[in-house]
């Protein structure tokens, strides 16, 4: 990465699910080594990532620290984890909230979701090479309820427009949102318009290990006007039917003016 250029990556890693055959995890592993190595992005934002996974990731890419916990009371269970390259960036913040009435109770939700808490990983991030610290949202929408990602995204957004009122700082959303772009929940963030979506010219992300009638995009990476996105793509690798995930990760090259 030069100074002023990032690679940003969303990768929802699909949760080790023994049902998957040969797309369970154990069998993606060294499909998801091989494209992290070759694409080295400077920030990756994981969902369904299990602490078994998260374990896995540090001992297979020492050159990232992955940061965030889970999203059970106990702080297991699913991590929406942000990995940063070592050699490219600082941790000078890192904190995770719950999408609920009470953000910093462990495990809690809105009434109106799923039995699955859901959190956003905050983590601010300085470069070693002195260029302005980014803020960096993960987050993870409820599959279930409309109304349950209404509240999430817009407790998410709330958040993002105080710390950015607060000491404004070039940011980042990206996650799984599980709603098309025609949803209410994608509406709000355009409306809003603190965030630009840089994945508008991407037809869909979620295929569900390949099956057409599945095909749907639900993620997206969000930037805040102090960038100007590059490239953008999807990582749509596919080998004797094994594939990253039954998402394809999303890719933004992006310039920070």
């Amino acid at each position: 990465m030069t100074m002023n250029k990032l690679k940003v990556v969303t990768y929802n890693m699909r949760y080790d699910c023994k049902e998957d055959g040969k797309n369970n995890f154990e069998y993606r592993k060294p499909y998801i080594i091989r494209k992290i190595k070759e694409k080295s992005p400077d920030i990756i934002g994981f969902q369904e990532m299990l602490p078994h996974m998260k374990a896995w990731f540090e001992e297979s890419f020492p050159e990232y620290n992955l940061v965030g916990c889970g999203r059970a009371k106990d702080y297991t269970d699913e991590h929406n984890a942000i990995a940063y390259r070592r050699d490219t960036f600082e941790l000078f913040g890192l904190e995770t909230f719950w999408l609920s009435p009470t953000p910093y109770l462990p495990g809690s939700r809105f009434e109106e979701q799923s039995i699955c808490p859901r959190v956003c990983t905050v983590a601010l991030l300085k470069h070693k090479n002195g260029i302005k610290p980014i803020r960096v949202y993960n987050t993870h929408l409820d599959h279930e309820g409309e109304q349950a990602r209404l509240l999430g995204i817009g407790l998410v957004l709330e958040r993002i427009k105080q710390d950015y009122e607060c000491f404004p700082l070039p940011s980042l959303l990206m996650g799984d949102f599980n709603a098309s772009p025609d949803c209410k929940e994608i509406q709000v963030i355009e409306e809003d318009g603190i965030l630009e979506d840089t994945t508008k010219g991407i037809e869909y992300t979620f295929h569900n290990f390949g099956k057409p009638q599945d095909f749907i995009k639900i993620d997206y990476i969000y930037k805040s006007k102090e960038f100007i996105c590059d490239q953008i793509g999807v990582w749509d690798d596919v080998e004797e039917g094994i594939y990253l995930s039954d998402h394809y990760p999303v890719e933004a090259h992006l310039v920070l003016e």
